[in-house]
């Protein structure tokens, strides 16, 4: 005999599952955009400390 859910249990399981999704999308969400805004950090590091160094003496 099939195991039959009654409409609370089914509303139960569904929030759960709905939660437990929302949670992984924020945390992968959330760890893309930590690593796309340390690229871009880096980056602007990068042309800051290109920009504060003097210029090549020319010859």
């Amino acid at each position: 005999m099939a195991k039959t859910f009654t409409l609370s249990e089914t509303l139960t399981i569904s929030a759960v599952f709905s939660a437990v999704s929302s949670w992984y999308g924020f945390m992968i969400g959330r760890e893309n955009a930590r690593r796309e805004l340390g690229a871009i950090i880096d980056k602007l590091r990068n042309s800051a400390s290109r920009a504060n160094q003097p210029p090549p003496e020319r010859q």
